[in-house]
């Protein structure tokens, strides 16, 4: 991944809408089945809206009836982070953009294989670049 970006928070709300800045930058969440990708079955890449860094496929795009975008596997491995998130009295992991540091959601271990893995990440995290067919 290439170098990190860093931004003030005037910076990113001049790039993100106010949806896009509260989950992104605030660590937000959006309400289930609200998102525009929860339910997208195209095909393509989904990046990262804050820095545009690939994040996810759609081939591993499942539905895992939470009303989020759930993956079970990222791109690469170096293109997100995690960090212990015990907001709210949870104990959960929480995945974020290893490029900008946008919150994307959280990861669990009881998604499918081959990983095991669900990451169950937000809509106004992601941007989908859309496969091109020939």
């Amino acid at each position: 991944m290439a170098e990190k970006i860093t931004k003030t928070e005037s910076e990113w709300r001049e790039t993100l809408t106010e949806e896009q800045f509260n989950v992104c930058r605030k660590k937000g969440t959006e309400r289930a089945f609200s998102g525009k990708l929860w339910d997208c079955h195209d095909r393509g890449t989904y990046h990262c809206a804050c820095c545009d860094a690939p994040l996810f496929s759609s081939i591993t795009k499942f539905d895992s009836g939470t009303g989020w975008p759930s993956f079970y596997q990222a791109i690469a491995p170096e293109n997100i982070a995690t960090e212990e998130d015990t907001l709210f009295f949870m104990r959960r992991t929480e995945v974020l953009c290893s490029k900008c540091d946008c919150h994307l959601g959280h990861v669990f271990e009881d998604g499918p294989q081959p990983t095991g893995l669900r990451y169950c990440i937000n809509s106004a995290s992601l941007v989908l670049h859309k496969a091109t067919t020939l």
